[in-house]
């Protein structure tokens, strides 16, 4: 099949875009308003954007209503806001935090989730949550789209704290993924999660690539020397 979006019809049941990248993590993002209100709401649209010093995206389109989502207006007034991981353990409340609620709603009791205080930022952090990043707000990049939710906030963040339930943590000391069974959205209404992996190394012995493959700064700088 083929066909240009927005332009020609596709002709399928539901919009098939969503569905061809997937999967995507979840940006599970908590804000804090000006009046000290805590938010907490999943994002499909995120992402790690560099490691060195790491930095994290989300996306936000506007809501039913073409205005700008919580997340994004708290976290550009606020400076700060704070990724939690989303599990398939907890996959119940990523749901329900996702509702479209009156702005100053704390999602984290309408889900029941327990909170904990960040170090270095105001947003609490999802306690049950294995691996959360306190991150300060960089800069957001917007494009306008088709009303009302067409429009998007793309918001940037570096991650200046981060905490890893050490119960998560293999006796090899990396971090056990297969445990935690990271959610993931695809299309539709579907979500998947982590429950398998497997290993390739590029080809072609550079060290100092492979350190950045992996994500150790450190490691890849000494090979660059």
């Amino acid at each position: 099949m083929y066909y240009q979006p927005g332009i020609t019809p596709h002709g399928l049941p539901r919009d098939p875009f969503k569905s061809c990248v997937v999967p995507r993590p979840i940006g599970w993002i908590s804000t804090v308003n000006e009046l000290g209100q805590d938010n907490l709401a999943p994002y499909s649209q995120f992402q790690n954007v560099t490691f060195d010093p790491p930095i994290v995206m989300f996306s936000a389109n506007q809501d039913t209503g073409g205005d700008q989502k919580d997340s994004a207006r708290n976290a550009e007034r606020s400076g700060e806001f704070v990724w939690n991981m989303a599990t398939y353990d907890l996959r119940e409340a990523v749901n329900m935090t996702g509702e479209e609620l009156p702005s100053g709603v704390d999602e984290f009791e309408r889900a029941g989730l327990q909170k904990l205080d960040s170090t270095l930022v105001k947003p609490k952090r999802v306690k049950l949550s294995p691996i959360q990043f306190e991150c300060v707000y960089l800069n957001t990049l917007r494009f306008p789209g088709t009303p009302p939710m067409g429009s998007v906030d793309v918001i940037f963040g570096k991650v200046v704290a981060v905490h890893i339930d050490d119960e998560v943590i293999d006796e090899n000391g990396l971090i056990d993924v297969l445990k935690i069974k990271p959610l993931a959205r695809m299309g539709y209404y579907d979500y998947t999660y982590v429950d398998n992996k497997f290993q390739m190394v590029i080809p072609g012995g550079s060290k100092g690539l492979l350190a950045g493959l992996e994500g150790s700064p450190d490691k890849a700088k000494s090979f660059l020397k």
